[in-house]
């Protein structure tokens, strides 16, 4: 909005209207999301060389006291909070005292430092090293080189503007003798911490003898300042309290109308994507009012420490504040002292050293993870619990209007369901389950397989991959292999005797391989059991196959069809958005390739799974793209039998072992994903799949309860997800896949490969099926270069 609009509408509108068009905005950009972040409170010294006519914080040296706090005082206080569930260890302290005090100067050399900031970059680093917290440093007035020296230390920095009005600093204002309340001053630092690209906090202070269009005038000043460096993730609107023993204790506090037209100012200022804040402690008894002015944050709450700040005011239970939120349409989530909008760009806004611990903490949305489950991990996956209400996120409700009234889903409106939290997630879910029973029923169907991995050689490095070469590879996958023809031969027809009726081959990019060779390995498959659906080689695979003889996809495709080839399957394709593939799998096929593949198979009547490997690097917006694009194609071709969500399983990925990638999705994304997988593709792809091998038997059950139709295959040997860390075995048994379906209310029911029905011989054969005879895997044959390998060692998604 232009500044002229701004204060002819601040001027002229009823503060109701006002405020209607500011939760507008807020809804807009942030859904019935209200966030706030569970901090404690560290005072690292209460001197000060500013004398604010209404601060209670600053207090001048006491004579044979200590006025900083020591490195074991702060790191105890650090403790308790990370014992109360803390993330936030924020930093408060007065301006460069030692400028004004000897004291100050004395007790920081005795401490073994020169100045105030430089102490506090100690102490930072020492909880950022002996604790799971992260600083947000609050230390007033700083230059550019002091700005820089934190940025390693702290994931976020911030200082009040307060205001921009000049005559506060005059004799008998609030700020006279204050040096650093001068605007230019905090603007210079504002500014420099722009130019060092810090997350940055700022605001207003309200009510110290400013007119409301001097409050437009900070708003505006901040707001050039964050258009010009983007660095801005929060807005304050703090409303001044009078204090005992101060010169202000009697000044006229503003009254609520000020507060709540200072919000909606502030929020039609900085439009939809600003996070606006108002403190709940200094707010009285009118949270509803404060998130109908248009704040989306309540800022730092501590169940450990006081606000130091405002003493007067205790910050409300957390319990109180989520209730409070609910009951006013909001949905309260913990975050980071770093928000979001400038988590989700760690490269521009964070130094390298914090990557790796906020990644290991953050979940998709940059919001921080809140359960410890790990795809594929031991660990019990939480029960799921759907209790659906009424929606209050509008953009979730508009998206699933959109699917009730058969309209296809936009970006915007994929992420807003790929955001849902608390009750919101529960309906999502709920709805998806819905579409399942209207599209699938209560079936839920499974194939009896094998998996046969005929080589673990690859010239190409994916980044997520964990299918290496390396001591810690070998240890959990063996050495290399290259698997003889006769092998694979065997293990179809052990598979074809145990019941199978599909077999699923899948390999590394063999340097060596060709498109002969893949005709090779269908043939001996078809040797094995020439009644066998052979589901068979990933894009990446028929791309090479193709390039190696010389012709075209579609010819190569043929040729596999012709000599048995019963179904593709879509892996390889990660997160189809070139952005993330830039990242994760450079050297595999581009989006736009990977769909050609997959499209020239449809073509050649061929049909084809589609997959989704998520949580790892990608945004909402990457995996909202990655649906719309596959349901773009089959409503093209028709050609995709199912879509499978897969979990990306970090705990032996380069990537992640790295510091370059979250730790996999939460338990809520992993279930969410299937369920707005479901919407989005609503009606025209009817099977939904969920992947025991990294759900696990308790994540089944939530995936069935979240629009899941299809429990994929039986495998009898999977080794992608197990050398990735998975734990969740290699084999469910058909009674094993009927007991779980049954245990979830639903029918169980086996299935071809196509979806088609099984013959009771072969359902028979699946039910009296002998232990596997142990595997041979063959060594590699010993290639050109003195006999060493050639490539590495790859996982396939």
């Amino acid at each position: 909005m232009h500044e002229a609009e701004l204060r002819r509408i601040a001027a002229e509108q009823p503060l109701d209207a006002l405020m209607a068009r500011a939760a507008a905005l807020r809804d807009q950009g942030f859904g019935a999301l209200v966030t706030y972040s569970r901090k404690v409170f560290i005072p690292l010294t209460h001197m000060c060389r500013d004398v604010c006519s209404y601060c209670t914080f600053a207090k001048p040296p006491k004579k044979g006291e200590r006025n900083y706090l020591t490195p074991d005082e702060v790191l105890a206080i650090a403790r308790a909070g990370e014992t109360a569930g803390c993330r936030e260890a924020l930093f408060t302290l007065g301006d460069k005292p030692e400028l004004r005090y000897r004291a100050a100067r004395e007790e920081l050399a005795d401490l073994g430092y020169a100045s105030t900031i430089e102490y506090l970059a100690a102490m930072c680093r020492l909880v950022v090293e002996e604790t799971s917290l992260f600083p947000h440093a609050n230390p007033g007035v700083m230059t550019r080189a002091e700005l820089a020296s934190l940025r390693p230390l702290s994931i976020s920095q911030g200082i009040m503007l307060e205001s921009t009005a000049q005559h506060l600093c005059a004799r008998g204002g609030p700020h006279f003798g204050s040096p650093d309340k001068d605007p230019a001053v905090r603007l210079q630092c504002i500014r420099d911490a722009g130019e060092e690209q810090i997350p940055f906090t700022s605001g207003i202070l309200i009510g110290i003898g400013e007119t409301r269009e001097e409050r437009i005038d900070a708003l505006i000043a901040l707001r050039d300042l964050h258009d010009q460096y983007g660095h801005i993730q929060e807005i304050i609107v703090q409303n001044f309290r009078a204090k005992a023993d101060t010169r202000m204790a009697f000044a006229d506090e503003p009254d609520r109308e000020e507060l709540l037209w200072t919000i909606a100012v502030a929020r039609l200022c900085f439009g939809p994507a600003m996070t606006i804040q108002a403190p709940p402690n200094l707010a009285g008894s009118g949270f509803g009012e404060l998130l109908a002015a248009g704040i989306n944050d309540w800022g730092g709450v501590s169940p450990v420490t006081p606000d130091h700040v405002n003493p007067e005011a205790p910050w409300p239970a957390i319990a109180r504040l989520e209730a409070e939120t609910a009951a006013h349409g909001g949905i309260l989530a913990e975050r980071l002292a770093v928000h979001p909008s400038h988590l989700l760009d760690l490269d521009r806004w964070q130094d390298v050293s914090l990557h790796r611990p906020l990644r290991e903490t953050m979940d998709t949305q940059g919001l921080p993870r809140v359960d410890g489950w790990r795809v594929g991990g031991a660990e019990q996956a939480p029960e799921l619990t759907l209790m659906p209400g009424t929606i209050r996120d509008p953009r979730i409700a508009a998206a699933l209007d959109a699917v009730i009234t058969g309209k296809t889903l936009d970006e915007a409106a994929v992420v807003a369901l790929l955001s849902a939290r608390g009750q919101d997630f529960d309906t999502v879910c709920t709805y998806a389950n819905r579409l399942r029973q209207e599209t699938a029923g209560d079936t839920v169907r499974f194939v009896v397989n094998r998996n046969i991995n005929y080589t673990n050689i690859c010239f190409h490095k994916c980044a997520f991959c964990a299918f290496s070469k390396g001591k810690l590879a070998a240890e959990l996958r063996g050495p290399a292999y290259d698997l003889d023809l006769d092998e694979v031969t065997r293990r179809t027809a052990e598979a074809w005797a145990r019941g199978a009726t599909e077999v699923c081959m899948q390999g590394g990019i063999h340097p060596h391989y060709t498109g002969q060779t893949y005709l090779d390995l269908l043939a001996a498959a078809k040797a094995g059991a020439p009644d066998v659906h052979v589901h068979a080689f990933s894009p990446l695979e028929v791309r090479h196959g193709a390039d190696s003889l010389g012709v075209s996809l579609t010819e190569f495709l043929t040729m596999l069809r012709d000599a048995g080839l019963g179904s593709l399957p879509g892996t390889a394709a990660e997160i189809l958005d070139d952005e993330v593939r830039e990242v994760l799998c450079p050297e595999k096929l581009t989006t736009g390739e990977w769909f050609e593949v997959i499209e020239a198979a449809h073509t050649v009547g061929l049909r084809t799974t589609a997959t989704i490997m998520y949580g790892h690097i990608e945004r909402p917006e990457h995996q909202a793209r990655h649906l719309l694009r596959i349901r773009a194609l089959q409503e093209r071709t028709g050609g995709f039998t199912e879509f499978v969500p897969l979990p990306f399983v970090a705990m032996e990925a380069p990537i992640y072992l790295k510091g370059g990638a979250r730790p996999g999705p939460t338990f809520r994304e992993a279930v969410l994903l299937h369920a707005v997988a479901r919407i989005v593709l609503h009606p025209v792809i009817t099977n939904i799949q969920v992947s025991w091998v990294k759900m696990g038997e308790t994540g089944v059950r939530a995936a069935l309860a979240a629009g899941v139709s299809d429990l994929g295959g039986t495998l009898m040997n999977e080794s992608i997800s197990r050398a990735a860390g998975a734990e969740h075995g290699q084999e469910w048994s058909p009674e094993v896949m009927e007991r779980v379906i049954s245990d979830a209310g639903r029918v169980p029911a086996q299935r071809s490969t196509l979806y088609g029905a099984v013959p009771d011989e072969r359902i028979a054969t699946g039910r009296q099926a002998q232990p596997l005879t142990p595997m041979i895997q063959t060594a590699p044959h010993k290639r050109r270069n003195n006999g060493k390998l050639e490539g590495s060692l790859v996982q396939h998604g």
